[in-house]
């Protein structure tokens, strides 16, 4: 399993290895009040990827603070949620199992 498991990273590493390469020719990237900027479109994606994350990143920022806050308490983070959410939420029913 573990080799399969390199075999897919490297068979991965490549394939972007790859991308790069065949995408070496510049693009513009136009911001507003006349703004460019002009870089190899391999830059262009990495740093919309890299935005993408940061900005997933920092909308999870508030969840892992009331998580800390729960746990920093004692209480186990699942049980923080509103009481709305946890009606309904008890033990199913067997049926006659």
């Amino acid at each position: 399993m573990k080799y399969i498991a390199w075999l897919l990273k490297a068979a991965i590493f490549f394939t972007l290895f790859a991308f790069a390469l065949n995408n070496q020719q510049d693009v513009t990237v136009h911001f507003f009040f006349g703004t460019r900027w002009t870089a190899p479109l391999v830059l262009v994606v990495l740093a919309a990827f890299a935005a993408g994350l940061v900005i997933g990143a920092i909308g999870m920022v508030p969840r892992w603070w009331r998580h800390r806050k729960a746990v920093a308490r004692g209480m186990p983070p699942e049980t923080q949620a509103a009481p709305s959410t946890l009606i309904g939420q008890g033990t199913p029913p067997t049926h006659g199992l």
